[in-house]
C-alpha cells in the first residue's frame, strides 16, 4: 500500500476532509493462513478485512465449505472479538437451506457471486475450471445475466462480488457482450434489492461504464481483493477507481444491524 492510502488509513480526520471511502477489503480468504497471521497485513496496510468463508451444500467442492449452523457458528465464534467483519462467501442457489436465519443473522454481511453456473445438464458447474460448458457467446450471456438476477431475487445477499466476470475465452469481447441493456438488467436487480457491487481490485472489475451507470442507479459499493495470504488488502485499485467515480463513504456498503440482507428476506426466500 502506498504512503498516502496508509496515511489515510490512520488519520479519520484526513478522510472527513475528502481523503474518499474507508479501506475495507470485504473479500478476504484465510485459505492457507490463519486470522492470526493475517491481522498484521490489515494493520500494515491501514484497511479493515472482512472475512469470508464458502458456504453452501457440500456439492460446492472447496477445502472448507460451510454446510450447517453448527460450523457456521464454529466459523463466527473464530472471528469474535478480532478487529474484521464476519461473513461468509454464498455458494449457488440453494445455500439458504443448509442454514437457520438466526445463524445468518449473526454475520455481518453474505457475499456471493454468479460464478457457479447451472450447465446444460442441469448440474453446477464452476465456469473458470477446464472443461466448463460455454458455448455460443449471446447463448452464453442470456444465461449469465439471467442467473445474476435469479440470484439477486432468490437468495439474501448483501454484496455481489466478481460481477461482470467472464470465462477467459470471451473476455476479448467484454465489451460488446456486456451490452448497456445487460449491465441495466443487472444493476436494476442489485438496486432493487440494495445488493452492493464489488469493485474487484483483483479482476479490475467492472469496468467504468457498468460503474457508471450503476452510480447513476443509486447502487453502493464494496472494495475487495479476493485475497489469500498474503495478497489480501490490496486494493488500490479499488481505491483509484472510487476516486475516479468520485465516490465518498455515502456511496460505500457498510454492515449496520437492522439492513442487513438476511434481516430483510422473508422465510420463504423473497424480500420482505
Amino acid at each position: 500500500m502506498g504512503a498516502g492510502l496508509a496515511a489515510a488509513a490512520s488519520c479519520p480526520g484526513a478522510r472527513a476532509q475528502g481523503a474518499g471511502p474507508e479501506p475495507v477489503d470485504f473479500h478476504v480468504h484465510l485459505d492457507n493462513s490463519t486470522i492470526e497471521a493475517v491481522l498484521p497485513l490489515a494493520r500494515e496496510r491501514g484497511v479493515k478485512f472482512g472475512i469470508v468463508e464458502h458456504a453452501g451444500t457440500r456439492e460446492n467442492i472447496y477445502p472448507v465449505v460451510l454446510s450447517n449452523d453448527a460450523e457456521l457458528r464454529a466459523y463466527i465464534a473464530m472471528l469474535e472479538g478480532k478487529p474484521v467483519f464476519k461473513g461468509v462467501q454464498a455458494e449457488y442457489d440453494d445455500w439458504p437451506a443448509c442454514f437457520s436465519r438466526e445463524a445468518l443473522g449473526e454475520l455481518d454481511y453474505i457475499l456471493t457471486d454468479a460464478m457457479t453456473l447451472p450447465g446444460p445438464d442441469g448440474k453446477r458447474q464452476k465456469l473458470w475450471e477446464k472443461g466448463a460448458h460455454i458455448g455460443e457467446a449471446q447463448s452464453f450471456m442470456g444465461r449469465y445475466v439471467d442467473w445474476h438476477v435469479h440470484l439477486m431475487g432468490t437468495c439474501p445477499i448483501d454484496i455481489f462480488a466478481n460481477i461482470t466476470w467472464l470465462p477467459k475465452e470471451l473476455m476479448p469481447d467484454y465489451d460488446a457482450l456486456w451490452t448497456p441493456a445487460r449491465m441495466r438488467e443487472v444493476i436494476g436487480g442489485a438496486v432493487a434489492r440494495g445488493i452492493a457491487i464489488e469493485i474487484s481490485a483483483k479482476l479490475q472489475l467492472p469496468r467504468m461504464p457498468f460503474l457508471e451507470m450503476a452510480k447513476a442507479a443509486g447502487a453502493k459499493f464494496t472494495f475487495g481483493s479476493n485475497g489469500r495470504y498474503p495478497e489480501m488488502g490490496k486494493i488500490e485499485y479499488a481505491i483509484e477507481t472510487a476516486k475516479r467515480l468520485g465516490l465518498g463513504e455515502a456511496d460505500m456498503f457498510r454492515p449496520v444491524p437492522g439492513k442487513k440482507a438476511i434481516e430483510r428476506w422473508g422465510k420463504t426466500g423473497q424480500k420482505s
